[in-house]
């Protein structure tokens, strides 16, 4: 007797039956996480930005210049308030809020991980092209954020004035 042979289309329907049945069975896929709105994207970056200058600070202040100690203590409120905007679900998105003004910065902005030695001139130069891209961030923002963004370039540009011309 002579195997019966199965036709190409009997083949290919039990074999997308198979397939479904293992699919059917198998761990839903995976869903891949939502990216970030503009507007968190944005928010990161400053976040980022700030532990920077806060890390920059701390480190003169831990020099024996005392005198910045009210500048970084302003930009730990701005990085607190801007915390406070990224929800906790965003990936990869910063700690909570809930850190004292005077608080150490984060072990990725110490002062360390800086390239250069922090001095006032590099910290005054810091706080004007901080306070300058702030216009440039406020198109990819809510209202809200905005007037907040705006609020710490204002503040930013006053300490490049007000910083001491030494210590």
């Amino acid at each position: 007797m002579r195997p019966r042979q199965l036709s190409r289309r009997t083949v290919l329907a039990g074999g997308a039956a198979a397939l479904t049945a293992c699919s059917a069975s198998g761990p839903p896929p995976s869903a891949s996480p939502k990216p970030d709105s503009p507007e968190i994207v944005v928010l990161k970056a400053l976040i980022a930005e700030k532990e920077r200058t806060i890390a920059l600070y701390s480190a003169l202040i831990a020099d024996g210049a005392q005198k910045l100690t009210p500048f970084r203590d302003r930009h730990q409120a701005h990085l607190n308030e801007l915390r406070k905007h990224v929800p906790a679900s965003s990936p990869s998105s910063p700690p909570a809020a809930g850190s004292s003004p005077a608080a150490s910065p984060s072990p990725a902005a110490s002062p360390s991980s800086a390239v250069r030695k922090p001095s006032l001139s590099r910290l005054r130069a810091l706080e004007r092209k901080a306070a300058a891209a702030r216009a440039r961030q406020l198109d990819a923002v809510s209202p809200g954020i905005a007037q907040l963004i705006a609020s710490i370039g204002a503040c930013e540009a006053a300490h490049a004035l007000a910083l001491p011309r030494s210590l």
